[in-house]
């Protein structure tokens, strides 16, 4: 006696289709078209959570760059200096106070300026 799949074949299908809900023409109702655009959406996914956390880094340091001018540094010195200070802070949150608290942000700097050693007399 032959056994069928069709329970299998069905959960499978009803899978990839429930996935392809809101898709346009035969995206939405043929199964080898959603399987397939349900596939590619899923690699878009994929790849796109790791694009996000690089395009926010960017976004981040943008600001960050942008605070610093108007206090008369750069970036780069900044965070060095922020890094030689011992101020372990990360760019999210330098970020977050040079646009919502420029004061805080311009004191932060104060004080890892301040922070610094000189450099010793040879």
């Amino acid at each position: 006696m032959r056994i069928k799949g069709g329970v299998k074949t069905k959960k499978r299908h009803s899978k990839y289709m429930k996935l392809a809900k809101g898709y346009q023409g035969g995206r939405g109702v043929l199964y080898r078209s959603a399987r397939e655009g349900v596939e590619r959406g899923l690699c878009f996914a994929y790849r796109d959570r790791k694009v996000r956390k690089r395009e926010m880094r960017a976004l981040w340091i943008v600001r960050i760059s942008a605070a610093a001018k108007e206090l008369g540094t750069s970036y780069s010195c900044l965070i060095n200096t922020l890094y030689k200070a011992g101020i372990l802070i990360n760019r999210k949150m330098l970020a977050e106070l040079a646009v919502s608290d420029f004061a805080g942000f311009a004191q932060l700097i104060k004080t890892a300026h301040g922070s610094m050693t000189p450099p010793a007399a040879a």
